[in-house]
């Protein structure tokens, strides 16, 4: 469960960015600041049953090679072989970390959470 903790953080993260980009009226900042509390929320739920370090690198990795992509994409943001080279690494760095990375068991999360 902890990984879904960091796809859905990850998720609202590129949410939230969107939203510190266009927001432009108090209800629209009002989305953006329930999206980074509830990125923050899922960070800390991942936190609880994962290495913190390890839900950080994935989270902020993976959020800032999305959000590179959609300015991209969507944005007409620069685009160069150095970029798509840098934003490969970030990714296959995210899944090696994912890929060596244990996820405790249920008799052992206890002591991942501190007793909780």
């Amino acid at each position: 469960m902890g990984w879904m903790y960091v796809l859905f953080a990850a998720i609202i993260e590129v949410i939230w960015v969107l939203g510190l980009r266009f927001s432009v009226n108090a209800l629209e900042w009002t989305g953006t600041i329930i999206a980074i509390i509830l990125s923050f929320y899922f960070i800390i739920k991942a936190c609880e049953v994962l290495p913190s370090g390890t839900v950080y690198a994935v989270f902020t990795g993976s959020g800032a090679a999305v959000i590179v992509v959609i300015d991209m994409i969507f944005f007409q943001g620069n685009f160069s072989i150095f970029q798509l080279l840098f934003i490969s690494l970030i990714i296959f760095g995210v899944i090696g970390i994912k890929l060596t990375s244990d996820e405790p068991s249920e008799n052992n999360q206890d002591t991942v959470a501190g007793g909780r």
